[in-house]
């Protein structure tokens, strides 16, 4: 494989944050934080792998349950122009998120994804 693709944070939109943090506590043996704000409010969690792990509630009334892996690239600007000019619809262009990196969110049909750079 030319560049391996590595999930750099994985995060779970659901409204039932603390019952999925508790369930996850338990069967992977995982410590959550508190809630993060400038990760739209997540309780984290960092697995074995060193995959961050974050489960959110949803931001606004439109926005559905959902389980969004975040890929780690490079350049995220040449990442998010090659995923939309191949079909993709940027839902969130990359963003500065103040310690972390920079994140984009992208939508391929009803299946989400994002890009991250460190």
């Amino acid at each position: 494989m030319k560049n391996p693709m590595k999930v750099h944070y994985l995060e779970i939109v659901t409204p039932d944050v603390q019952k999925i943090c508790v369930s996850y506590t338990q069967a992977l043996g995982v410590s959550f934080s508190g809630p993060i704000t400038e990760l739209g409010g997540a309780c984290m969690a960092t697995l074995g792998d060193g995959l961050t792990l974050g489960i959110r509630a949803p931001m606004h009334t439109a926005e559905e349950p959902t389980i969004r892996p975040y890929y780690l690239v490079s350049d995220i600007e040449k990442a998010v122009k090659d995923a939309e000019e191949s079909g993709a619809e940027v839902a969130v262009s990359p963003m500065e998120i103040p310690g972390r990196g920079k994140c984009a969110i992208l939508f391929y049909g009803t299946i989400q994804s994002g890009l991250w750079q460190v």
